[in-house]
């Protein structure tokens, strides 16, 4: 069985933050959020790291993390186009940008041929969370069914102080299996003044009820 591939999702450009976070320092070392999750990857096992950027901020990427991280982990960059789209599909007439999650993995086909791992650039996930899902990856491989597994958290430790927050409420069966995910669109913390129990999803936390459910 081939080793799972880390697949870091830094295409998007952050607009309510005015630019491209994903290289930002956060610390007086000049340390970015990327240089934990690889750091925390490392050690877990994975050995390659694929970077989904657009094709201008390549050399912004290659000179803050790519050629420092080229001495630890096997580096290769994936660029999503518009134009990158599944045989028999075309781009709709006035469409300008790429789409989400979807395509952006879509992407990565000439580069992984194996078990792999998604996360975006900007979020922290913990030294735990990249041991378990490559211990899975590595110890479920496929067979007449295609083997996902996906890392969760406690929702109360996913709020924030400063504002709301769009989350992902997992459901799951009595075997601990994923049977559905709906994306609330406003979490936060309650206060005084806060929607009423009904739209409660946690103690202590109000969530917005227009959910996307899968």
């Amino acid at each position: 069985m081939k080793k799972p591939v880390l697949v870091i999702m830094a295409a998007g450009m952050g607009s309510r933050y005015g630019g491209l976070k994903q290289i930002d320092p956060i610390d007086e070392e000049g340390q970015i959020i990327m240089d934990f999750s690889l750091f925390d990857a490392k050690r877990a096992g994975f050995e390659k790291v694929a970077f989904i950027i657009k094709r201008e901020n390549e050399e912004d990427f290659r000179q803050v993390i790519g050629k420092r991280m080229a001495d630890h982990m096997e580096v290769a960059y994936v660029f999503q186009d518009i134009a990158n789209l599944p045989e028999g599909y075309q781009v709709p007439e006035g469409r300008v940008k790429p789409w989400g999650t979807g395509h952006a993995v879509l992407s990565c086909l000439e580069e992984i041929d194996g078990p792999f791992a998604v996360i975006n650039a900007d979020d922290y996930y913990g030294e735990e969370a990249f041991r378990l899902i490559y211990h899975y990856l590595e110890s479920h491989e496929d067979d007449e069914k295609y083997r996902y597994t996906m890392v969760g958290y406690q929702l109360g430790n996913t709020v924030t102080d400063n504002g709301h927050v769009a989350r992902g409420i997992c459901e799951m069966d009595e075997a601990g299996r994923l049977v559905g995910i709906c994306e609330r669109t406003r979490v936060e913390k309650e206060t005084e003044g806060s929607p009423s129990r009904k739209t409660r999803e946690r103690p202590g936390i109000s969530c917005q009820r227009k959910p996307r459910c899968l």
